[in-house]
């Protein structure tokens, strides 16, 4: 079983992150996680927070000369903003009352629910592990298990659909062909939105401007594929082995995503039904195949061998600079929501997030169904099952 765990606060010491699952000997490198934690960081609509940090990981258990050891991988990322809340933030009562408490909750952010739950006077008590800098050591669990993936040809990448209402064009054929992902995923890494159309991402960077000028937020839509994945991930036999059912909570599980869609998702439910499935062929030298891909890759809960297709929807940031109505926690009288330094998008970040969940899920059934407590016992196992599927 692959497992993951993290600890840590918005503006505390330090993110904490444990794997434990991950087969002995696979290569690892702290240079290979960073680069994926930088990818998080950049986006056009970023707030001043991304110029305070640089992440950077350090690789505390798990690893020995590179390699894994079969024992839990534990993380860590540092906070380099903590400093200047060693008091605000200090897990010594000596410094209670360093700061005020913040009492006016945001509409659409954990604060309200969060201090109702948990009986806390604070929201800061709250919004410190809601806050989406929790996901910086989400994307650093997942670079390890997007090495793994690696190692057996499995790609996972991702880029923005719409921001604000501006959106690109995307062809269903693309859905099928791996090279046009790719293509697609390749080219979005050169545009600061992480959109791979030029004009589609000038339209997208103007609606963050005009949102940042009035003092607003925007939301928007990203899509994630993994390639060469081979059939028979996941289950039908059990609702909680089901891999649609678990990627989609893992990617719903990111801050502000408010839908999450397989292949062409809600448009089915539009369609005839011959319109909508994937038509089964067969070549000696191929096996089974697809020509197009409108269930994005899962059937009954399992891959199917095509293109893993996930369409992602965020809501805007709740943080506005221009706040909503609220009301005030101890009088209870009417007020505006607090506010705190934030993104006015981060729509590019969410997509390479989710990249990173998807990474996890992926990784887990994949061990779950080759096993293996050494890379190389799983790569017998992983080639033994695909000269059966290639025979059958």
């Amino acid at each position: 079983m692959l497992r993951f765990l993290t600890a840590g606060e918005s503006h505390g010491q330090a993110l904490l992150g444990i794997l434990e699952g991950v087969p002995a000997g696979l290569p690892i490198s702290a240079q290979e996680i960073n680069i994926q934690l930088r990818r998080r960081q950049a986006g056009y609509g970023r707030g001043p927070r991304m110029k305070i940090e640089a992440d950077e990981v350090e690789i505390l258990s798990g690893v020995r000369w590179g390699r894994s050891l079969g024992s839990p991988i534990a993380l860590l990322i540092r906070n380099r903003d903590w400093p200047n809340w060693a008091q605000g933030m200090s897990p010594s009562g000596a410094h209670s009352g360093s700061i005020p408490a913040i009492t006016r909750p945001r509409p659409g952010h954990a604060g309200l629910p969060g201090v109702l739950k948990y009986a806390q006077e604070d929201i800061r008590n709250v919004l410190e592990r809601s806050s989406a800098r929790e996901t910086a050591m989400r994307v650093a669990l997942g670079a390890v298990a997007r090495k793994l993936l690696g190692t057996f040809g499995i790609k996972v990448g991702s880029f923005v659909l719409s921001i604000g209402g501006a959106a690109m064009e995307l062809s269903q054929q693309a859905l099928a062909e791996p090279q046009a992902l790719e293509r697609l995923s390749e080219e979005a890494e050169a545009s600061e939105v992480r959109c791979p159309d030029r004009e589609a991402s000038e339209r997208m960077k103007a609606r963050i401007d005009q949102a940042r000028a009035e003092g607003d937020s925007l939301g928007g839509q990203f899509l994630v594929f993994a390639l060469g994945l081979p059939p028979g991930l996941g289950s039908h036999v059990h609702h909680d082995r089901r891999l649609d059912g678990r990627l989609a909570q893992a990617v719903m599980s990111v801050q502000a995503i408010k839908a999450v869609e397989v292949g062409l998702g809600t448009e089915l439910a539009h369609r005839k039904g011959s319109e909508s499935m994937d038509e089964i062929l067969y070549e000696p030298h191929r096996g089974f195949f697809r020509r197009s891909n409108r269930m994005g890759g899962l059937e009954g809960g399992m891959t199917n061998g095509m293109p893993l297709i996930l369409r992602a929807s965020m809501k805007p940031i709740p943080t506005l600079k221009k706040p909503l109505r609220s009301v005030e926690l101890r009088g209870k009288e009417a007020v505006e929501a607090a506010y705190e330094r934030s993104d006015v998008c981060a729509v590019e970040a969410a997509s390479v997030v989710a990249e990173a969940m998807v990474c996890l899920t992926l990784a887990e059934a994949f061990l779950e169904k080759f096993g293996g407590d050494s890379l190389k016992e799983t790569e017998r196992n992983y080639h033994a099952y695909l000269q059966t599927v290639r025979e059958a």
